[in-house]
């Protein structure tokens, strides 16, 4: 991922926080020589020694899964907050960009079956049902029949992770001016994204070199 230095983001402890809140991810891999690509959750383990690994499974019909023996370099992509920048936001004429918050994890993957994958939908289903419903569903109130015909349907992988690329591109290039008025106009729009990159913005350090013109949109 190409990243101005400005925007790139090299705080782990920022970059993990991104990635459990934005789990939803899109794995990319080499299938017949072109990539392929399937947008699914992916659960984020850290151990204790410093590895980290990411934790998913696909639909046993999706045939991504069948080259991850022979070619098991992928890549898994999550984006966070974006949002649209007016340049009538700035102090003086520019041109329009976009902000955003993303990740590309790249590493190498393995099948995962039996318990282990279990423990895997287990703790899959319990953290999302945790965070989206006031009476969480057990993985054991599964009838058995359904959860043996789904289980036998995917195909459970974990991701060694060996390498992190991530961008925060906040504006950090503007004046202050600028900068905050960026912000102020966010905050008005009626839009998630861009009340939280407003908020991202805020208590991320601005670049000392002023205005630098490196979010065009074809720096970016």
């Amino acid at each position: 991922m190409y990243i101005p230095n400005n925007f790139k983001e090299e705080d782990k402890t920022e970059i993990e926080k991104l990635i459990r809140e934005f789990g939803f991810a899109t794995l990319v891999s080499v299938k017949d020589y072109l990539p392929w690509a399937t947008h699914i959750p992916l659960e984020l383990v850290t151990e204790e020694n410093g590895n980290w690994f990411l934790h998913g499974h696909v639909a046993r019909a999706n045939p991504q899964w069948k080259n991850f023996e022979s070619m098991n370099d992928v890549l898994a992509i999550f984006v966070g907050p974006h949002s649209y920048i007016s340049p009538t936001w700035y102090d003086h004429r520019n041109v329009p960009t976009w902000n955003y918050k993303a990740i590309h994890v790249y590493g190498k993957v393995a099948l995962v079956e039996g318990e282990k994958l279990e423990v895997m939908l287990r703790n899959l289903m319990k953290r999302y049902e945790d965070a989206h419903t006031e009476k969480p569903q057990g993985y054991d109130e599964i009838p058995a029949n359904i959860l043996e015909k789904d289980f036998q349907g995917v195909v459970g992988f974990e991701i060694k992770v060996e390498r992190i690329e991530a961008a925060s591109k906040l504006s950090q290039n503007r004046d202050a001016e600028s900068h905050q008025s960026i912000i102020d106009n966010l905050k008005k729009m009626d839009s998630y994204n861009a009340k939280r990159i407003a908020e991202e913005m805020e208590k991320t350090p601005k670049s000392p070199n002023g205005d630098l013109n490196t979010n065009s949109p074809n720096k970016s």
